[in-house]
């Protein structure tokens, strides 16, 4: 019997529809030469409904994308709305109601990808960042005091539980050890400044690695040499773990090391329920209906998602397919610099399929 999965498409604000479409498009080409069916349904949330209806997700929203497989995102971002109404009010309440835990960040350099570290191939850049998702800074405990006078004080508080770490770290261990590649995993932390969170991180980190994944490697390193060897010395890398401040951070740093926003894709994952997949770049409005914008974050955004569906195969045929597109054809991954528009992008990684 046919194995078929119903996919949830936002394409968003900007040019997300579009590099969506293409992603869709690599998607059904894959699903076709690999004996699966993808059931695509559209929901208009964004920007342009907002300012429409003033709502910016309905009530029911996380209860509707429950009923789907996965979620396939294509950028969130209006010029007209202001800054943190739409990031909050989907992609953050998305993470949290449909409690996706884990920001999975491959930083893979491709072959005919320039990278702006000096010396470095894609043989030296081949590693993921497995970024906690739900708690730290993020988690919105905190407020202000005296609000508008010389004495107003912020307060934000990062927070973690026992519960939210361990079950990150075991995600993590378990992403090493399926892997298969260095088989080392790195804590990427501040101990020595960050005293409470990191000591928790550490503690339990150590634990878990000594009881149950004793054949797992473990690192540590401050999230300032992190960023440091992440430039010189990327190849050391194998797996990454770390809480969402740092994993916020780093993995950009991370999508410049592997050649920029335009081939840089993640997704944000519930390994009990429903996982959202993204490209990392936002919805770059200047560019909207023109045609050029780069595809390729998004249509491995879509790989990932074949990925963590077990579509292993078709997974690794969509990666293989934009390396070769990246080797042989495209020379400039920038806007309008790539020598192809956005469809021809997208129809040169299907038909190399």
């Amino acid at each position: 019997m046919t194995k078929s999965y119903n996919i949830a498409v936002i394409g968003g604000d900007g040019t997300g529809p579009e590099v969506a479409r293409e992603g869709v498009k690599v998607l059904g080409a894959a699903a076709d030469k690999f004996g699966f069916k993808l059931n695509f349904e559209d929901f208009d949330y964004g920007g342009e409904r907002y300012l429409k209806t003033g709502e910016v997700l309905p009530e029911n929203a996380s209860e509707e994308l429950r009923k789907f497989d996965a979620i396939y995102l294509g950028a969130i971002g209006h010029p007209d709305v202001k800054p943190g109404i739409l990031e909050k009010g989907i992609l953050l309440r998305l993470r949290f109601e449909l409690d996706q835990y884990i920001n999975l960040r491959p930083v893979k350099l491709f072959p005919g990808v320039a990278c702006p570290l000096k010396d470095k191939g894609p043989e030296h850049i081949d590693y993921v960042v497995v970024r906690e998702n739900t708690g730290d800074l993020y988690s919105g405990a905190g407020g202000f005091t005296l609000k508008g006078t010389p004495n107003e004080t912020a307060i934000q508080t990062s927070m973690y539980t026992r519960f939210q770490v361990d079950r990150c770290l075991k995600y993590a261990f378990e992403y090493t050890k399926k892997r298969n590649k260095k088989k080392t995993l790195a804590l990427c932390g501040k101990t020595n400044v960050l005293t409470f969170v990191y000591d928790l991180w550490d503690r339990a980190f150590h634990e878990m690695g000594e009881k149950e994944y004793s054949d797992i490697r473990r690192d540590y390193y401050h999230v300032d040499a992190t960023c440091m060897w992440m430039i010189k010395n990327p190849e050391w890398f194998d797996v990454i773990v770390t809480g969402n401040m740092f994993g916020d951070i780093i993995t950009d740093l991370g999508a410049m090391t592997q050649g920029g926003m335009g081939i840089a894709a993640g997704g944000n994952i519930n390994p009990e329920g429903v996982s959202m997949f993204e490209p990392i770049g936002g919805s770059a409005p200047k560019y909207t209906g023109k045609n050029v914008i780069n595809p390729l974050a998004a249509i491995c955004a879509g790989q990932m998602m074949l990925d963590t569906l077990g579509e292993e195969k078709a997974a690794k045929a969509i990666e293989a397919s934009v390396m070769n597109v990246t080797a042989n054809k495209i020379k400039d991954l920038g806007a309008g610099r790539m020598g192809y528009s956005t469809t021809e992008v997208g129809d040169l990684v299907a038909e190399g399929l």
